[in-house]
């Protein structure tokens, strides 16, 4: 695999809690999504649809078959791409991926992004057990490959997934086609490496065989998937200062009080580096609420936009007559787009959205202007509070009129803009 010089083999955290470590009997999901600094993240709404058979998608690299229906997805994506980083389904399911690296050399060979198949499982299941099942079976029927960068230099990676639902979360995690899957338990996060030990509650039919014939286990002792396909030495994968191991600490810090603020504070923490900054940067982020009562909404937060601690976490529900996000969605430049081109990524467009551009400008105020930037940063935390105080009303009195939630998520950015401009 190749890196571009600069560019260390790490990016995102994705965190779930399960009560009893959170409260109100709700799960709380999250994720930093770092990605290279000048890359956009966009926020889209892609509404339930049904195909013919035999009809295919196209997804970023490859044409692969589509099912019958897709659910209801919001998704924050890097603008270059089909998949995404992280989203939600109607039904409740949250899929957060990562970057890993194992004893297996991830392909280069055009194949399906670790994005494409965060995507693929949200429009494909129904609770997070299913998208563990879709994911398995679309790693094993196209397997996982590309670059999963816009730029003529390859950067490849397997991936790792959280996933979440009202009820429960999985960790999913991968080297080439095999792969092995973990129920949560409590509180989790994953980074950039394998985590998953001996607790293991499904896996790739031959994951053991191969490690095996691989030497890479004696059939013997205990099999460790961590362990058995790292190529780190297990043994210092949970060293102090490390950001899974740090992650994880932020969770146990917080255990039986965790809430959606909670979860916003983690996203935001610099000195973890979960926050991340430098050529590698924390370009979007998210965080969701998943109420464990079947009656009641969730409700997901994004950003849209990159440094967390100078953005605005803005709620979306999935109600009905969903418009699209034209202020958080970049330019399309269909069959012209260089992505689509042979040979790939000669050139690189302007990919900015409307809040993009505004934050940005926003973002270097801050830095320059004390003053106003200090009135800048009051005012859009004040803006995500009052978002916040809305859902919570959500939570507990329900929607009786689902005309008064279908656009706030694009109300917020347009009251996120008022206050750039």
């Amino acid at each position: 695999m190749a890196f571009r010089s600069g560019y260390p083999p790490k990016s995102c955290d994705t965190f779930v809690a399960l009560p009893p470590a959170t409260v109100d009997n709700l799960i709380i999901f999250g994720k930093n999504s770092d990605r290279p600094s000048d890359e956009v993240q966009e926020v889209l709404f892609f509404p339930a649809a049904t195909y013919q058979p035999g009809e295919k998608v196209e997804c970023t690299y490859i044409k692969i078959d589509q099912v019958e229906k897709t659910h209801a997805v919001v998704l924050s994506r890097p603008s270059w791409l089909w998949g995404a980083e992280m989203g939600a389904n109607e039904h409740g399911v949250c899929i957060g991926n990562e970057a890993i690296w194992g004893k297996e050399k991830p392909n280069d060979k055009e194949a399906l992004l670790g994005m494409d198949l965060v995507r693929l499982g949200l429009e494909r299941s129904t609770t997070a057990e299913e998208a563990v099942d879709v994911l398995a079976g679309l790693l094993e029927k196209y397997g996982q490959g590309g670059n999963c960068m816009e730029d003529e230099v390859t950067f490849t990676y397997h991936n790792s997934f959280l996933i979440a639902d009202k009820k429960e979360a999985w960790v999913l995690e991968t080297i080439g086609k095999y792969w092995a899957a973990e129920k949560v338990e409590g509180v989790r996060n994953i980074s950039n490496q394998l985590s998953i030990t001996t607790k293991i509650n499904k896996e790739h039919p031959e994951m053991r065989s191969y490690a095996k014939s691989q030497g890479w286990w004696d059939g013997k002792t205990e099999f460790n998937f961590t362990a058995v396909y790292s190529y780190q030495d297990s043994t210092k994968m949970n060293e102090t200062g490390n950001r899974y191991c740090t992650g994880l600490q932020l969770l146990n810090k917080n255990k039986g009080n965790i809430t959606i603020e909670t979860m916003m504070d983690i996203l935001r923490d610099k000195e973890s580096g979960i926050n991340m900054e430098g050529g590698f940067m924390t370009t979007g982020s998210m965080a969701s609420i998943l109420p464990t009562d079947s009656k009641l909404h969730c409700i997901h937060f994004f950003t849209g936009t990159p440094y967390p601690e100078r953005s605005v976490f803005k709620p979306f529900i999935f109600v009905q007559n969903m418009q699209p996000f034209l202020l958080t969605s970049s330019p399309s430049f269909g069959p012209d787009d260089p992505v689509k081109k042979q040979p790939r990524f000669r050139t690189k467009p302007d990919r900015k959205h409307a809040l993009y551009k505004k934050h940005e400008v926003a973002a270097a105020l801050m830095e320059i202007n004390q003053a106003k930037g200090s009135k800048i940063l009051q005012d859009i935390k004040e803006l995500e509070r009052k978002q916040i105080e809305t859902v919570k009303d959500v939570l507990e009195n329900g929607i009786p009129d689902t005309t008064k939630v279908v656009h706030l998520f694009s109300d917020c950015v347009n009251e996120e803009i008022a206050i750039y401009n």
